[in-house]
């Protein structure tokens, strides 16, 4: 996955324009659409960090469902300011200024051969287990320099819900991708 310069400022610029929309600002000139990416079934994720301390302010995607990419880009853009993690704090139109949005185009999903066998920096991991799911994108290991245990391990507790171990287990199953960041980019 490499996107051209300009698919990707097209990208960030259609995911910001988006975001202002639903919080009431005024609709930005958006660059032509037609790149083949923009009808090719896709996921994607949208995240948006506070400029000064990085902080989380939400991140919302949609696995590849077989939706067009423009379509799952729309749908994250839209959705990111309810992230439910920030409902006592929702982002405002106010303070886009102070915020920056980053795109994360996923790779196919692939079952894993084993759950050790991902590479953290480089993949991203979704584990399934007992009708939940969860997902983590790469940056969560580049920030957070967790192994591969770590990672699986918060990924049960703060996604599923799970005890720390149910990597573990033989019905688990851990699927791995790729993903193409762009951004980070101040609104």
């Amino acid at each position: 996955m490499a996107t051209s310069p300009e698919i990707r400022q097209a990208i960030l610029d259609l995911a910001a324009d988006v975001v202002t929309r639903r919080l009431g600002g005024d609709p930005r000139q958006l660059p032509d659409l037609n790149d083949p990416l923009f009808s090719q079934p896709g996921g994607c994720f949208v995240s948006l960090h506070r400029r000064d301390t990085h902080a989380l302010r939400g991140c919302i995607g949609l696995l590849d469902g077989g939706k067009p990419f423009l379509q799952s880009l729309t749908s994250a853009a839209e959705a990111v300011i309810g992230d439910l993690r920030f409902l006592a704090q929702p982002v405002t139109r106010p303070e886009l200024p102070q915020l920056t949005i980053e795109v994360t185009i996923l790779g196919p999903l692939q079952k894993a051969n084993s759950p050790l066998d991902f590479e953290p920096k480089e993949q991203g991991i979704h584990l399934t287990l007992g009708g939940r799911s969860g997902l983590f994108l790469p940056q969560v290991a580049r920030e957070t320099g967790w192994t591969r245990q770590q990672l699986l391990s918060r990924l049960c507790t703060e996604k599923l819900g799970l005890p720390e171990s149910g990597w573990n287990d033989p019905a688990a199953e851990l699927r791995i991708f790729s993903a193409e960041v762009i951004g980070p980019r101040p609104f």
